[in-house]
């Protein structure tokens, strides 16, 4: 039985979800650190709020009848023009972080990364959770 496409406002729920969880995840960690396991958790969770955070955009902009989007660097791009996201560049760097971070590479950016995602990346993420509850309300 095929499933129903998502709209953008359940998209938007499901990423508000992982927004908590993301937040939660941050929270303990500035509490008590992280070890390694819990570093790849709070990375992976990070991952897949972001991944809603795109999923979001583009069910929003194929209700504006735009799109397709080659990649998230373009879907980016579009999102930093409707004014969906306020610092595009920042928005980038998540994806140059991410790719980065990917095991594939051989040079350490974990540190880094966790610092992005507790002190940067969590606060435009919430950011954009606003704009859109805003939108689509």
């Amino acid at each position: 039985m095929k499933s129903l496409p998502q709209t953008c406002e359940q998209c938007l729920e499901e990423y508000q979800v992982a927004l908590e969880d993301l937040r939660s995840y941050i929270q303990r960690a500035r509490k008590i650190g992280l070890n390694e396991f819990q570093a790849r958790e709070l990375i992976i969770n990070f991952e897949v709020t972001h991944e809603l955070a795109l999923k979001v955009m583009t069910k929003y902009f194929e209700k504006q009848g735009k799109g397709p989007f080659s990649g998230s660097r373009d879907l980016t791009a579009e999102a930093f023009h409707a004014d969906l996201i306020d610092d595009g560049k920042a928005w980038l760097d998540i994806v140059i972080d991410r790719i980065q971070y990917n095991p594939v590479y051989s040079i350490d950016t974990q540190d880094k990364f966790l610092h992005n995602i507790q002190h940067k990346y969590i606060h435009m993420l919430e950011r954009f959770e606003d704009v859109m509850s805003e939108k689509l309300n």
